[in-house]
């Protein structure tokens, strides 16, 4: 089965931070507040807008991956998404991650 259904990752070139792109082509922290592209065309749209934005050293190591909509949002389907999607798994006690201005 073809999963079709995917969100745009990388990471904040400012701090390292997992963001996801949303539809106003700004980088979010929530996973529920990233655009989601349905079918191939829509993918290759957040591809290219994701290298625009890297291009101008917003974010680094942008990809695609695929996730599951319900009612309950947006879910990750691999594991390794759901581990970045919770945030970090050792470092707990710094400071939380901060948007950048």
């Amino acid at each position: 089965m073809k999963v079709t259904t995917k969100v745009m990752t990388a990471n904040r070139l400012g701090d390292g931070a997992v963001v996801y792109l949303a539809d106003d082509n700004d980088w979010v922290l929530a996973l529920d507040a990233a655009e989601v592209a349905d079918g191939d065309e829509a993918a290759a749209a957040l591809e290219a807008r994701a290298a625009a934005s890297a291009a101008r050293q917003e974010v680094v190591s942008t990809y695609l991956f695929a996730v599951s909509v319900s009612e309950g949002g947006i879910a990750p389907v691999s594991q390794r998404e759901l581990i970045r999607a919770a945030g970090p798994t050792v470092g707990t006690d710094l400071p939380a991650t901060t948007p950048l201005v």
